[in-house]
């Protein structure tokens, strides 16, 4: 397979998998197209490397660069912006599961402590509260884990994962 082949498979399948995990299509494929790049690409090289719009890309970059994916590299004498993406891929999936987190993890563990809070003593009231708070205690362990291995706190994440996958 040729290098140009491999990088637009890369492309358009981390722009499957950015799908699959709730991510937009485009978004993922800008950042593909970053990941692979060996240096760092403008709005412009975006746009023609994907074939999308300034918005499009803009739009991406900007996202992208709100999640610490993707940073501005200025070039002496050039008014044009270039951006490059985290290389490191450690650094990369810390950075996006701190982002995955605090987007979608720390509002459902805060939902789960309010709604396990329901009054009455109905079976009905009890049941919900007990799966709320089951949930609630779930999605807190969930928090944990990744807080240590955000934190790079490798003895603890691996001790953690083994007791998880017994």
């Amino acid at each position: 397979m040729q290098l140009h082949e491999a990088r637009d498979k890369f492309i358009e399948a981390w722009g499957t998998f950015g799908s699959a995990w709730g991510i937009p299509r485009s978004m993922a494929q800008v950042h593909a197209a970053l990941i692979v790049s060996p240096e760092p690409m403008s709005t412009e090289d975006v746009m023609e490397r994907l074939n999308i719009s300034r918005g499009n890309a803009n739009t991406n970059l900007r996202a992208l660069i709100d999640w610490s994916l993707v940073r501005k590299v200025l070039r002496a004498g050039e008014r044009k912006e270039y951006f490059e993406a985290e290389k490191d891929v450690w650094k990369m999936a810390t950075l996006i599961a701190r982002e995955r987190k605090k987007r979608e993890l720390e509002p459902l563990i805060r939902l789960l402590n309010d709604l396990s809070h329901v009054e009455g003593q109905t079976n009905e009231a009890k049941a919900f509260r007990k799966m709320t708070t089951d949930l609630h205690d779930v999605t807190g362990r969930l928090d944990t884990l990744l807080e240590h291995s955000t934190r790079r706190d490798v003895q603890w994440f691996v001790k953690a994962a083994s007791v998880l996958l017994k």
